[in-house]
């Protein structure tokens, strides 16, 4: 989830929370055992794939290359070492007991931690184009050695981890069979000694290993507490997806880890007031459609109506509102930033639940794209209380900065702060000075460092915005 040491990290890690508070007798189907933890030695020191030369393309003239890159946020290619979630995918969950530990809760139990929640945030994040599927299993299996044995940690041996992954394989595979699962989770007891959860993440294997007739080419490691975080487990989902580490990990672990971008995307933070997926993310997985991006090239101005990231089709939840809102409420007004007019809308961000689907809406666009060199652009979108951002902070017109060149974890997206001088949310937001970010409407920003201007106009009967952008200098049109 968040970082190790190693080159490339996708590992979970504290950090502090809002600032409020072998094989078996079925089937021989895999190497043997001094050759399997010889190659996941090997293979787990590198956690990564490279980028495979056999790729999906897209045609969009906004969407940036992609790059060698870990998690490259280019686009113009799908990496196909990846599933993508285009169509509904299986998940197993495969629950590990130690002979150190008698467990102290039950699979089902470990089971609820995580879905349906994370099943419905990626519904809901994909317009109901994608549904994730668990299959518990519904006893705990034994690792033959002790939880202590492994040396489980953040940033974790390559030898320890290998042997775990080979003991985990091992012990599975004579009840699972893994040919029907896109999705690897494997659930570590929770209360056992050794366990620690720093340590989750995903581990990618340079060589797939075949397992039941399928090559696995990565598995999702779990030693979450109970309860867990939340939304943990679908962070470490977005990257089975090949979607980056978007926080910030100070060299010396303090510090402050949410300054990319705040709570506005699931990678920065499974903590985040407003989780949704960026729009560009949504591109990328194949979520949006070619005329719910509008590509902004040349100089002049543009105007158009953004959708709200998070608005989907109608119908999706019973007990939706209908309405486009604010969160919750008794915000204060941002304002003051450089370059912007009238304070943005501000709610109160509490809570942690998912907001109504937005009523007839879901098919607008979402997503402007202004190129600012051959890997890099920047990303306009709005962001309301609607959807996975049920909590959003500020509601409005956010603009972010993406590099496709950026490895995961170094900030191959930025939000960009239409407010810096002022901050919101202080006791909910994991990062207050980019809680207030997005251009309200009434609102003009310049983007620094760059010739764009964005204006927000207004609101339209669905709570859309009528956005106003202008490049190469000039001014807007009136």
């Amino acid at each position: 989830m968040r970082c190790s040491q190693d080159p490339h990290p996708e590992v979970s890690v504290q950090r502090p929370l809002p600032w409020k508070g072998l094989l078996g007798d079925r089937a021989p189907s895999l190497r043997s055992t001094a050759a399997m933890l010889t190659s996941l030695t090997a293979l787990a020191a590198t956690s990564l794939i490279a980028a495979p030369s056999v790729a999906v393309p897209l045609s969009e003239a906004c969407a940036l290359r992609r790059t060698q890159a870990h998690h490259s946020e280019g686009l113009d290619t799908w990496n196909s070492s990846y599933p993508r979630p285009t169509r509904d995918l299986d998940a197993v969950l495969v629950f590990l007991s130690f002979p150190d530990a008698a467990p102290l809760t039950t699979p089902a139990e470990l089971t609820a931690d995580h879905f349906p929640a994370t099943s419905e945030f990626f519904e809901r994040a994909s317009y109901g184009k994608f549904v994730l599927r668990p299959h518990p299993r519904r006893e705990w299996l034994e690792m033959p050695r002790p939880s202590t044995a492994y040396a489980i940690r953040r940033d974790w041996n390559a030898e320890h981890r290998a042997a775990y992954l080979k003991d985990a394989l091992a012990t599975a595979d004579p009840r699972v069979d893994f040919s029907r699962f896109d999705i690897v989770y494997f659930v570590a007891d929770p209360h056992a000694p050794g366990v620690d959860s720093d340590a989750t993440k995903v581990v990618n294997l340079e060589t797939p290993l075949e397992v039941d007739g399928t090559g696995l080419r990565r598995v999702v490691t779990v030693f979450e507490r109970h309860p867990p975080d939340r939304l943990v487990l679908a962070h470490e989902t977005g990257h089975v997806f090949d979607l980056p580490d978007l926080y910030h990990r100070p060299s010396d672990g303090k510090g402050d880890w949410d300054t990319h971008v705040g709570d506005w995307d699931l990678m920065g933070s499974q903590f985040a007031l407003a989780p949704d997926l960026f729009a560009w993310h949504k591109w990328k997985l194949g979520w949006l459609e070619p005329r719910q991006v509008t590509c902004v090239r040349g100089t002049g101005s543009t105007r158009l109506t953004l959708e709200a990231v998070g608005a989907g089709p109608k119908g999706r939840y019973e007990g939706e509102s209908g309405e486009v809102g604010k969160a919750g409420g008794g915000g204060r007004p941002a304002g003051g930033g450089d370059g912007v007019g009238a304070g943005s809308e501000v709610g109160s961000g509490g809570g942690g639940a998912a907001g109504a689907w937005a009523f007839g809406v879901g098919r607008g666009t979402k997503l402007a794209v202004v190129p600012t060199g051959p890997d890099s652009a920047l990303g306009i979108e709005a962001r309301g209380a609607v959807g996975n951002d049920g909590s959003v902070c500020t509601q409005g017109v956010l603009v972010y900065r993406i590099r496709s060149g950026a490895e995961s974890g170094t900030g191959p997206i930025e939000v960009i702060d239409a407010h810096p001088r002022t901050e919101a949310c202080w006791e909910e937001s994991v990062y207050p000075p980019l809680a207030d970010a997005p251009v309200g409407t009434g609102e003009s920003f310049t983007v620094p460092g760059e010739a764009v201007r964005v204006v927000v106009e207004g609101r339209t009967a669905s709570g859309a915005w009528t956005v106003q952008i202008t490049t190469g200098g000039g001014e807007p049109v009136v």
